[in-house]
């Protein structure tokens, strides 16, 4: 008889429907539906609600919410994982499913794209060939710029208008180069080259306000730089002898220690603090005012990437475990880990954020795999962006209409976003 029961007491829900999306809004009272629906079900439900009060009603296709994240199993199953009683009324959250990415160009490089940053319209690449590339966003090579000693590891725009370009690169030959990009007449020039760092250089970043340069070595140190194209801040070695370039040299402003390993990602958060990961299993924050690290989070393995969202306050960090980590800084409940998402095979190389979509991210690994993630679903991403016929050492969605990764299969790959007109007008404002 208990088992009967509990089967009718599971075999009904009542459930309160739901969204921010006020045109898709429906009658706020409670539904009784199976408790084995899925996905497809409640997507017929709130549709056939939707066309009852509007004739014109053209069907959209839902993801839903339930305690905050996506539902990828049937309601049943996903209330009994989480322990939710089925006596109360259950709330559900729909949007607007995200539309798949739509692939693009595959830009052809001469080797391994191991950095990729986007600017409005144009694309900046690095490689293992030494050299940087200049693309359009709609695919076409605009240059190819040789200087560099060894690989380039990372690459940052600082600023970018109609005539000129300025843009940094970090590089395995221990420099970082600031060059500048005459448009018009399609010429780079290397105007500073960055010195100081005592192995290769893995990450470098601009501060919000273009005024300063962050990188991150092998040496395990973290220097700022002055970006200012005139500053003539220089060790006296005459630059003349780098036949690579006619560049000045530039000396940091200020180096900080305290990783114990190869820094591999730097980010600034605002123009006086910034993230750093590490091989040594840390991520820290760093107050240029005070000159030393404010806060500090621990993993249990090395750090490859860790991406900051301004949007949502989250870090989202790659390891060797083949696991993304979502790191919420400011958490004063429970684990600094709010999430674990497994969907690669191998060491994820790369996270990029959105920067329009606050529960949005990309993921470049070692499987051959970009995926598209929203943090709320920690069982699979929202899709797997295929092409890549080896591994993805980079991603980029500096252009919040492209999504782009960097391989070992010498191709930069482009993914489309697909949002709807509404939202795009929203980015753009």
């Amino acid at each position: 008889m208990a088992s009967t029961s509990g089967d009718t007491a599971e075999g009904q829900l009542q459930i309160l429907l739901i969204t921010k999306q006020q045109q898709y809004a429906v009658p706020d009272i409670p539904y009784s539906i199976a408790a084995n629906v899925a996905n497809a079900e409640l997507n017929v439900l709130i549709n056939s609600i939707l066309a009852d009060t509007n004739s014109d009603h053209a069907t959209v296709e839902f993801d839903f919410l339930v305690s905050g994240e996506f539902l990828r199993t049937t309601l049943k199953q996903h209330l009994r994982e989480r322990e939710i009683s089925f006596e109360d009324h259950i709330s559900i959250e729909y949007v607007e499913k995200y539309p798949a990415p739509e692939p693009q160009e595959c830009l052809l490089h001469d080797d391994w794209v191991s950095a990729v940053q986007a600017c409005g319209d144009w694309i900046l690449t690095g490689c293992y060939d030494n050299s940087l590339n200049l693309w359009s966003i709609e695919g076409k090579h605009r240059l190819t710029i040789p200087g560099h000693d060894a690989p380039i590891k990372d690459v940052t725009w600082i600023k970018l208008d109609e005539v000129t370009g300025v843009f940094a690169s970090a590089s395995q030959d221990q420099t970082s180069m600031i060059w500048e990009w005459n448009i018009k007449r399609n010429s780079v020039e290397c105007v500073q080259i960055c010195k100081g760092h005592e192995r290769g250089v893995d990450c470098i970043d601009v501060s919000p306000n273009k005024e300063k340069l962050a990188t991150g070595s092998w040496d395990t140190m973290l220097k700022i730089w002055s970006s200012d194209l005139n500053d003539e801040s220089s060790t006296g070695e005459s630059a003349a002898k780098k036949a690579k370039s006619t560049g000045s040299t530039k000396t940091p402003q200020m180096t900080l220690e305290g990783h114990r390993e190869a820094v591999s990602s730097v980010q600034w958060i605002d123009n006086h603090t910034l993230l750093t990961a590490s091989w040594d299993h840390t991520m820290k924050f760093w107050d240029l005012e005070l000159g030393g690290i404010k806060q500090e989070l621990t993993g249990n393995k090395s750090f490859f990437c860790a991406d900051y969202s301004p949007l949502n306050h989250l870090i989202i960090t790659c390891s060797p475990d083949k696991n993304l980590k979502l790191y919420d800084p400011k958490s004063n409940q429970g684990a600094i880990v709010k999430s674990s998402y497994a969907g690669h095979s191998q060491w994820i190389q790369s996270a990029k954020w959105s920067k329009t979509e606050e529960h949005l991210f990309i993921s470049g690994a070692y499987d051959n795999q970009v995926k598209l993630w929203d943090y709320r679903s920690t069982k699979a991403p929202l899709f797997d962006l295929i092409g890549h016929e080896d591994k993805v050492l980079c991603c980029d969605w500096s252009n919040s209409r492209y999504m782009m990764s960097g391989g070992s299969d010498n191709s930069l790959r482009i993914f489309k976003s697909n949002k709807s007109g509404e939202e795009q007008k929203m980015d753009e404002n």
